[in-house]
């Protein structure tokens, strides 16, 4: 077999071409056989409007099915598929367009002005548009008649598609992925969480970022199971969509805003096989809540743009709030001090990672690809960590995220899980600013509940923890600032509290 991960795909989903594999919130079904002769239309289209093996197409589009039939037809033509975030601005746009060099944009017609302007100063560019009920994109397709056939041989090390990284310091940089790379992860978590065609996964998340792409949509449709897509995540929607369900993947705020709603509770959960969490830490409080109203423990687990997943809790097993688990199997992980020498269990190092699915490198980046990866081929993830000793990894911070204050190391999390117990603390987030005389100086910016005692909240804080890591300065504010995929952005806080 090819190692197009579309070949995979589509062998899974030939077996039984009756299997509904989309389904949408109102009833519409997409059955195995239609999806893929959609995904053949659609590749031949794409190939007569000029995509070539090893060519990109960017995507700003909406999420529905033919977002879904967009991105496999791209893989089935051999193309390289970026998909780009929706809230991007056209000046953001402009630039991944210009670093990635697609040969055809997809947008929505509402920003196709700007792409055109965009595309008129690049030259070489396309530009066609995908509505959720038209677009120039829609109705070519609607009237092609033309077939593809055979899906494009690609070799393992063939770019299948790139993400640009949140660019939380410098510009975003793109992460290489290949159909090796996609495949192996699928694969993984494939073993690691029993997948199957058996399972039914409610989809809230995004399109064009690894968690809603790469995890869960790619496992899904490896293993021909059934999803149920959403155009977005809304409570009331995920509410009407869990009976048919029997697996979740969500972000961390997707569960703590389904805990705020009374329905939410062990009859309308009873059925369901996993509730996978992701893309930012879980609050320890927010996994215990979990557990308390469901009779069901979230499953916590850890990945990034350059690696989709490295490390999972287990399926059966001992399922840790505060640890995102061991590595995934095919998968080394290890956390080392600054010397490079292997960190004591316990004790705070960086995390690096090496196995089949991490990234082949940022595209056009060759020397910033050499300095993140080890001599014997690790990568560094950036992300500072600690292992215990039956080896389950717990996410610490980012290294860009450690203070020094003093001379000595804090790690924002230490201080953030204090903050985070105590009573009139909706969540926290701490921060390192310049500071004359220690270097940097902590900042505790707060989400207070409806009372909040601070000087109580600082005294606790004085019998909790060492001088040296109290805050110097506090802020409340109404929300933080995340992104698409409820990261705290820091580097928000730093620029407004520094």
């Amino acid at each position: 077999m090819s190692s197009n991960l579309f070949s995979h795909i589509e062998t899974a989903l030939a077996r039984d071409p009756d299997s509904v594999i989309l389904e949408t919130l109102d009833g519409t079904e997409t059955r195995a056989e239609a999806l893929l002769e959609a995904v053949d239309r659609m590749a031949s289209l794409l190939a007569s409007l000029g995509l070539k093996p090893g060519e990109r197409l960017s995507a700003q589009v909406d999420k529905d099915a033919m977002n879904v039939v967009l991105y496999l037809a791209c893989l089935k033509a051999g193309g390289v598929y970026l998909p780009l975030n929706s809230g991007y601005t056209d000046s953001e746009i402009e630039y991944f367009l210009s670093d990635a060099e697609p040969v055809i944009h997809v947008c929505t017609t509402s920003r196709q002005a700007g792409a055109e302007a965009i595309a008129a100063r690049l030259g070489g560019l396309q530009v066609q548009t995908l509505d959720l009920d038209g677009g120039s994109l829609r109705a070519a397709f609607e009237a092609h008649t033309g077939r593809f056939g055979a899906t494009v041989a690609r070799a393992p090390s063939d770019l299948a598609s790139f993400l640009y990284t949140s660019g939380t310091t410098g510009k975003p940089k793109g992460a290489m992925l290949t159909h090796n790379n996609l495949l192996s992860n699928a694969q993984m978590l494939t073993q690691a969480w029993d997948y199957s065609t058996e399972d039914t996964l409610l989809h809230a998340l995004p399109l064009f970022h690894v968690h809603g792409l790469f995890v869960a949509l790619n496992l899904a449709l490896v293993n021909a199971a059934k999803v149920i897509l959403l155009p977005k995540y809304e409570v009331e929607a995920v509410l009407q969509a869990l009976p048919r369900t029997r697996v979740m993947m969500g972000v961390p705020t997707y569960y703590t805003r389904l805990l705020s709603e009374a329905r939410f509770d062990r009859a309308l959960t009873g059925h369901m096989r996993l509730f996978i969490s992701g893309s930012a830490p879980l609050l320890v409080e927010t996994s215990d809540q979990f557990f308390e109203r469901t009779g069901q423990r979230i499953l916590e687990r850890y990945g990034m743009t350059e690696t989709g997943m490295s490390c999972s809790n287990p399926l059966n097993g001992d399922r840790r709030a505060g640890s995102v688990g061991p590595a995934l199997p095919g998968v080394q992980a290890r956390i080392v001090s600054e010397d490079g020498a292997p960190s004591a269990a316990g004790e705070i190092g960086s995390l690096q990672v090496k196995g089949d699915h991490v990234f082949a490198g940022y595209w056009k980046l060759p020397e910033k690809t050499a300095s993140e990866f080890t001599d014997d081929g690790f990568f560094v993830t950036g992300d500072l960590a600690t292992l215990s000793d039956d080896g389950y990894v717990s996410i610490v911070g980012r290294g860009k995220d450690l203070i020094i204050t003093g001379g000595l190391n804090v790690y924002p999390k230490e201080i953030e899980d204090v903050l985070n117990d105590m009573p009139g603390i909706k969540e926290s987030a701490v921060i390192g600013v310049p500071h004359p005389d220690f270097g940097e100086g902590i900042v505790a910016v707060l989400v207070a509940e409806d009372t909040l005692d601070l000087d109580a909240v600082k005294a606790a804080c004085r019998v909790a923890m060492a001088a040296f890591k109290l805050p110097r300065t506090w802020h409340i504010v109404d929300e933080l600032p995340r992104n698409t995929m409820g990261k705290v952005q820091k580097n928000l806080l730093r620029e407004r509290f520094g």
